[in-house]
């Protein structure tokens, strides 16, 4: 049986010892909350087959370790770390195929191509529909001002515009809680450009 807590807190320590400073958005905090809403959406999308949620939980507390070493692309480095580390708990190759095409989904623009990959996505940018919304863009702000990937206040309006409006939740529940409440945001970023 696949011990969660050992993966967690293994993956947990990496990345607090690992990653750079300037993370402030994709930090060990945004990954234990897409593992946490990860699971809250699984629950309320009725998910209950014990192998899936061992997969689903595996592959959010893996899907940004691949900031490790890099910012582009890093889904990619995700995978190849989730390869290397979880056979030691008792992940198999075909699991470890799946949870990479869990990884994989998250890139953005978002192609999830079954229901888990849904799920992972939803989770992986709940932020989109909470009331913590602004907290957490001022932290990607600040992320994104110190890799010089926009340029002001200004620049990240219009960015964060352009993402809401091509963003879309994929679960039944995600779209339900969070979606009436990301409208409101979007709306509110419009009013400010």
């Amino acid at each position: 049986m696949t011990d969660l807590k050992k993966i967690e807190t293994f993956i947990s320590e990496k990345l607090r010892r690992g990653l750079d400073p300037r993370l402030t958005y994709h930090g060990v905090h945004h990954t234990l909350d897409v593992a946490r809403e990860t699971m809250r959406i699984a629950a309320a999308e009725n998910v209950t087959d014990e192998e899936d949620l061992i997969l689903l939980h595996s592959a959010a507390l893996f899907h940004d370790s691949g900031f490790l070493y890099t910012y582009k692309d890093h889904e990619d480095r995700s995978c190849k770390i989730a390869c290397e580390f979880l056979p030691a708990f008792g992940i198999r190759e075909d699991q470890i195929k799946r949870i990479c095409g869990m990884i994989m989904a998250t890139k953005i623009p978002q192609m999830p191509k079954n229901f888990l990959e849904e799920i992972i996505c939803d989770a992986d940018l709940d932020y989109l529909g909470r009331n913590d919304f602004y907290a957490t863009g001022k932290s990607l702000y600040r992320e994104w001002r110190s890799y010089h990937m926009v340029k002001d206040e200004d620049d990240w309006n219009h960015k964060q515009i352009r993402f809401l409006e091509s963003h879309h939740y994929f679960t039944k529940s995600s779209i339900a809680l969070r979606g009436s409440e990301k409208a409101g945001h979007l709306a509110a970023i419009k009013s400010l450009v």
